[in-house]
């Protein structure tokens, strides 16, 4: 959890010509190391924390144009990820992709994705491929509460279903869409879950502030995939702590509900548990470590080269005259 919260706000000071958050200059003072857009999962981490846990590099996961955090929960490497928001050539995609195309086969992390609801068709095909091939994984895909609203969530619910798919569905409730509160354009009451259950979907809903809570469901949920149970959805009431982007100030929401839910920060929650069962120490250790490991990983983004001009000619399919002869 202290990896991605270190990540995010390295990422997000570097969006904005700041230092990170363990103090390692991110460039020269001002300096916006970071453009595009840049969409933060902070006071989201123990969603992603708590699902991936239970996961093995063979799991296939999706995840959202806000995905920085089930990236490195994941297993993905923080410096490869850094370098690819930073634009360099030893990114994850050259530098060509950024933040929200950032993907590593070799953990199972079939991608972040700019289009809302597009990571769950991406799942359910990957799961349908793993069930032909009897591997014993499963495919997981974030999606945000946002995201029931569109047509691929029902559609790729009802495949799932239908041919009862080992994967896990994880709605990631941040109970916003972009700026917008989600609860007013959305009909009905718990509506990832209700929608869930219409399709004979079993569905939980879960604290997804509290690491431990979500871990425990998620741990059942995976275990009865596996088993052959057929789809599942996890639905966990989370908070995003920052804007829609890195540069947005977030004035469309109330002060007074930002500081009232910094409270209920998923982290602080850790570790208050964590010194209550005498892991203080160990606490502030792996802390410690995930600062210098960010550090590192920004120090190195920031030394890095830039991608070779000809690389923009490379990567891409040819659809001129060479095709039709």
């Amino acid at each position: 959890m202290v990896r991605i919260r270190a990540f995010e706000d390295a990422a997000e000071a570097a969006s904005q010509g700041g230092v990170s958050w363990g103090g390692a200059a991110t460039g020269k003072p001002g300096e916006v190391r970071v453009k595009g857009p840049l969409h933060l999962s902070t006071g989201q981490e123990a969603v992603a924390t708590g699902v991936c846990a239970h996961l093995g590099p063979e799991d296939l996961l999706t995840s959202t144009h806000r995905g920085h955090g089930h990236t490195l929960a994941k297993g993905a490497d923080s410096t490869k990820m850094m370098c690819e928001l930073f634009g360099r050539a030893t990114g994850y995609n050259a530098g060509k992709g950024g933040s929200m195309h950032i993907a590593d086969f070799s953990v199972g992390m079939l991608g972040a994705n700019g289009v809302v609801t597009a990571g769950l068709p991406i799942a359910v095909g990957a799961a349908h491929a793993l069930k032909i091939r009897k591997t014993g994984a499963i495919a997981v895909s974030f999606f945000g509460d946002g995201a029931i609203n569109r047509g691929p969530f029902l559609e790729a619910l009802n495949w799932a279903q239908v041919f009862k798919l080992p994967v896990l569905f994880v709605c990631e409730d941040n109970q916003i869409s972009a700026t917008t509160k989600s609860a007013p354009m959305t009909a009905g009451t718990n509506a990832a879950s209700a929608r869930a259950q219409s399709l004979d979907i079993e569905a939980t809903r879960v604290d997804g502030n509290d690491v431990e809570a979500v871990s425990d469901a998620a741990s059942q949920l995976i275990a009865q995939i596996r088993a052959g149970s057929g789809p599942r959805l996890l639905h966990a009431i989370t908070y995003r702590q920052k804007g829609h982007v890195s540069v947005d100030p977030a004035t469309y929401r109330k002060q007074e509900e930002v500081a009232e839910a910094l409270k209920d920060d998923p982290i602080l929650r850790a570790r208050a548990l964590l010194a209550q069962r005498g892991l203080g120490e160990q606490a502030a250790r792996i802390e410690a470590e995930a600062k210098a490991e960010i550090d590192a990983a920004v120090a190195a983004a920031s030394a890095a080269p830039a991608p070779d001009a000809a690389a923009a000619y490379t990567d891409i399919l040819t659809t001129g005259e060479g095709m039709w002869k």
